[in-house]
């Protein structure tokens, strides 16, 4: 038994090295995609801003049925009306992924009506911009549970029957503040630290689940209605995102079974820059980018 361990102590940095160069030659080849015809997406926040986009790059890229869930009726049929004039098929229903109890009771009637639903796009998300101090109870407590607990309901809700099928996909639009966190926004910044969490977590949860994968996408700075107002110090070295971007990048992602996607790829050096740069140095990156300052401007949605 001691021989066996020793054996794979030794072989572990060999496999490491393996894997590393393995990803990184993978990562130069055209990766195939996977079909989307027969697939049934349902997008929590699906009315406006990233989820909007979402639904249409999904039902563009060959949808079976596309889903919206959110909580402004208007939103969501006008992007429901907008996919279904495409020639593609979309439906809503008006769903607050942080009332646990409503989303297990849509999500029977999503079965009832549409059916299995195969690739769930946790994406519903808000942000109250204002310090600890500033900010009311309830408001954040309104960004935890939506935020990060209602992923927790919606993947108990739809999860289990993909693992039935052995066949799904969960997909996280989180953020690249849940790494590396702004002051003026601890709410969503804690929020989406606790998301990543969750789905780390999952995603090795079914690593040994056969058809069923995650992918969590991690985008700087998007310019939607959420954000507005918000304001980067060199937008020539550190342009927002187009949220049709990002929606297309995230589909293709999911059609590639990808787990992390860093948008745009140079996040990946914030990344490791904090993992090994002193505190002090951290603090003086954020002085220099601004972002002590990028929320004074912050209005979000009226």
């Amino acid at each position: 038994m001691e021989l066996k361990s020793a054996c794979r102590m030794l072989l572990f940095p060999i496999q490491m090295f393996y894997h590393i160069v393995r990803a990184g030659l993978l990562s130069l080849l055209p990766s195939s995609k996977k079909d989307l015809s027969k697939e049934v997406i349902l997008i929590t926040g699906g009315g406006r801003g990233i989820g909007r986009h979402l639904a249409k790059e999904f039902a563009k890229q060959g949808a079976k049925k596309v889903i919206l869930w959110g909580r402004t009726e208007k939103c969501l049929k006008e992007t429901a009306e907008e996919i279904s004039l495409s020639g593609s098929e979309c439906c809503y229903f008006v769903c607050d992924v942080a009332n646990r109890e409503e989303v297990y009771k849509q999500a029977k009637v999503v079965r009832e009506k549409v059916g299995d639903v195969t690739i769930l796009v946790n994406n519903a998300a808000v942000v109250h911009g204002k310090s600890l101090m500033d900010s009311d109870d309830d408001a954040l407590l309104k960004t935890q549970h939506i935020n990060t607990l209602g992923q927790f309901w919606t993947t108990k809700a739809f999860l289990p029957r993909m693992l039935e099928l052995q066949h799904g996909h969960v997909v996280c639009i989180n953020s690249i503040l849940s790494q590396s966190p702004i002051p003026g926004a601890i709410d969503y910044c804690t929020s989406k630290a606790s998301s990543l969490a969750f789905m780390e977590s999952l995603t090795l949860g079914l690593l040994y689940c056969r058809g069923v994968s995650c992918t969590t996408v991690l985008p700087f700075h998007t310019n939607t209605e959420m954000f507005r107002g918000m304001r980067v110090r060199f937008p020539q070295l550190f342009p927002p995102l187009k949220p049709e971007i990002v929606a297309q990048k995230t589909v293709d992602a999911v059609r590639t079974d990808k787990a992390f996607l860093y948008l745009p790829w140079t996040m990946h050096a914030l990344v490791i820059l904090k993992s090994f740069m002193p505190q002090v140095a951290l603090e003086e990156i954020h002085r220099f980018s601004g972002s002590y300052t990028c929320m004074n401007t912050f209005k979000g949605r009226t």
